[in-house]
C-alpha cells in the first residue's frame, strides 16, 4: 500500500501489488468492479505526479491501473502527468458495467424499455404469483445479513454451473467476511424474493451516494420456470425507484439480462504506464 501525505497528513492511498517487473493494482478482476486510487477528486493530477515520482525509486517497467471508470479523475489526468514526466501512456477499454439512470416512477421507468423487453417483463410479472405470495425481503444490517449468507451462498452456487466454479471455498470465506462488515457500515442490501414465505431468489447490492450496485444474486432452480433470477433484480430496481436512487449499476459483465432491463454500456478501462 503507498500512502501519499502532505505535511505528515495522509492525502491518498494506492493498493499496489508486484508481479515481476509489473506494478498493478492490488486485486482481482472476479471480485473488483472499480478500481481508483483512494483520494478527494480535487487536485488528482499532483497527487498522480507525486504518487508516480515516489514509485520512480521501485523497480518497475509497467504499472497497470485497472478497471478505471472513464469518468474517474485519475483517467482524466492520466496522460497529462505521463506526458510531462516522460512516461508512456496507453488506455483500451477493458470490459463494461451497464448501468441505468433511474426515472422517478415505476412506469417511466417501462415506458423507456423497448416494447419487446416492456411486455416480457409485464408477463413475467404476471406469472409471478402463481410459486405464491410475492414479497421482497430487504437485510441490511450485519446481523441479518451474516444469519442470511448461507441461503443466499446456496441459492448463489446452485443457480449456474459457472457461479459453482467460481465460489470456492476460498471465495466463500471472502463473502462471509466482507458482506457483514460492509453491512455494518451501512453499505448493503441483500435483497430476497420470496414466494409464499419461502425464500426463492436473492440479490446482493451494495449503496452509496444515490446508486445500488448489484454486485452478485442466486436463486432456487425450483422456482426457475418463473424467472425469479430476474425478477429478483427487476424488484429490487424498482425499490431503487421508489426510494429515489438516481442510478442501477449492474457492474461488470455483458450479460444479457442487463440489457433486458433497460441498462446501457459504461466502459472501464484499463490503464498502462511504461517507463521510456
Amino acid at each position: 500500500m503507498l500512502r501519499v501525505t502532505d505535511d505528515g497528513k495522509a492525502c491518498a492511498f494506492v493498493p499496489l501489488m508486484r508481479e515481476g517487473e509489473r506494478l498493478t493494482f492490488a486485486g482481482d478482476t472476479s471480485i473488483c468492479d472499480y478500481m481508483d486510487l483512494v483520494a478527494p477528486e480535487a487536485g488528482r493530477a499532483g497527487l498522480l505526479e507525486a504518487v508516480l515520482r515516489s514509485l520512480g525509486e521501485e523497480p518497475w517497467s509497467e504499472l497497470v491501473l485497472w478497471a478505471v471508470r472513464g469518468d474517474s479523475p485519475t483517467f482524466e489526468a492520466l496522460p497529462s502527468v505521463c506526458g510531462a514526466m516522460g512516461l508512456a501512456c496507453e488506455t483500451e477499454v477493458e470490459d463494461v458495467c451497464p448501468q441505468l439512470d433511474l426515472p422517478g416512477d415505476w412506469e417511466e421507468y417501462l415506458s423507456g424499455l423497448d416494447k419487446k423487453d416492456r411486455h416480457e417483463l409485464r408477463r413475467k410479472l404476471r406469472k409471478l404469483s402463481q410459486g405464491g405470495e410475492p414479497e421482497l425481503e430487504v437485510l441490511t444490517s450485519a446481523d441479518d445479513v451474516s444469519a442470511a449468507v448461507d441461503d443466499f451462498l446456496k441459492q448463489h452456487k446452485t443457480s449456474r454451473a459457472a457461479k459453482e466454479t467460481f465460489m470456492t471455498e476460498r471465495m466463500e470465506g471472502f463473502f462471509r467476511r466482507v458482506v457483514p462488515a460492509l453491512a455494518a457500515e451501512g453499505g448493503v442490501e441483500m435483497t430476497f424474493l420470496k414466494l409464499g414465505g419461502v425464500r426463492a431468489a436473492c440479490v446482493l447490492c451494495f449503496r452509496t451516494d444515490g446508486d445500488l450496485l448489484l454486485y452478485n444474486s442466486g436463486y432456487e432452480k425450483a422456482y426457475a420456470g418463473l424467472s425469479v433470477g430476474l425478477l429478483s433484480k427487476a424488484l429490487a430496481l424498482q425499490r431503487a425507484i421508489e426510494q429515489g436512487l438516481r442510478r442501477f449499476d449492474f457492474l461488470r459483465g455483458a450479460e444479457p439480462y442487463k440489457y433486458d432491463l433497460g441498462a446501457r454500456d459504461v466502459p472501464v478501462y484499463r490503464c498502462v504506464i511504461r517507463r521510456t
